[in-house]
Formats: structure tokens, sequence, C-alpha cells
């Protein structure tokens, strides 16, 4: 089987310490985050103030990755964790969207995220309602809940 490596490009600085103090939903949250970039990657971050939103990827590098059901803070009932957004998963791959609220050189100061300090980032994507926004999209089991 093919394994790959993933170098991270940057760190992310969170005010929350430890995986319980993060709330469910980064958009829960109105905490600032930084972003440092590693320097040799400061030149990927060439126009990026443009944009007002990112797609965030990071590695959860504290999550199990031998879990395969889930049981989501929203359901009580097991789900696989392909259908969840649990942390603990085979590739624990974090994903956000966050508000770029400014960029000071290697550093991005951003909003709406629910990480522990020292993340480690793996890409950022800019994000755009028009390409990326899917209009009633639906998890299945996630809309049965919350319609109780």
């Amino acid at each position: 089987m093919m394994q790959f490596y993933i170098k991270p490009i940057g760190i992310i600085k969170s005010p929350y310490k430890s995986q319980p103090e993060c709330p469910t939903q980064g958009r829960l949250s109105e905490e600032s985050f930084t972003i440092e970039i590693l320097p040799e990657f400061e030149d990927g971050l060439k126009d990026i103030e443009t944009c007002t939103h990112l797609i965030l990827l990071y590695w959860l590098d504290k999550a199990r990755r031998d879990m395969l059901i889930a049981i989501p803070p929203h359901d009580k009932r097991e789900h696989g964790v392909f259908a969840t957004r649990s942390p603990h998963r085979p590739n624990p791959i974090g994903f956000a969207v966050v508000e770029l609220i400014e960029r000071k050189g290697r550093e991005l100061i951003v909003k709406r995220l629910d990480v522990v300090d020292g993340t480690p980032v793996i890409d950022i994507k800019p994000y755009s309602s028009a390409i990326d926004c899917v209009e009633n999209a639906k998890i299945g089991w996630f809309e049965e809940v919350n319609k109780e």
C-alpha cells in the first residue's frame, strides 16, 4: 500500500490548550488564532490578504487513529467515522473554513476555528461561496437529530 509524507507548512497558535476547551464547532468560536507559516512557505502567501475566508487543512496530531466508529456530540448513537466530523479517524485531517482577519508577514490572524495550540497546518486554500458552497447539502442523521 502506498504511503504519504506530509510536511507541515506552519503551526496554529490557539487560545485552547487542550481538546476539552475547544468548542464543538469552530464557527461557534469568536476567539482569534494565529497561523504561523514556516519561512520556506512564505512566498505561498502572496495575495492571500485579498481573501476573506480560507479553507484550512490541519493535522490533528493528538487524535486517535484507530477509531472507525464515533458517537458525535449532537447524537448519542454510533456512526461510522466517515459519516461524522470526529477528530479520531485513520488519517486525522482537520478541515475548517476560517475568516481571515489580517496578515502580518508570515502570520495569519483568523477566526472560526476549534483546535488546540500547536496544531500543525498542512495546507491553505482560498474559500469561495460561488465555488465551494453546495446548497441543500445534508448529513442525514444530523438532520434527523436536529428536527426532534
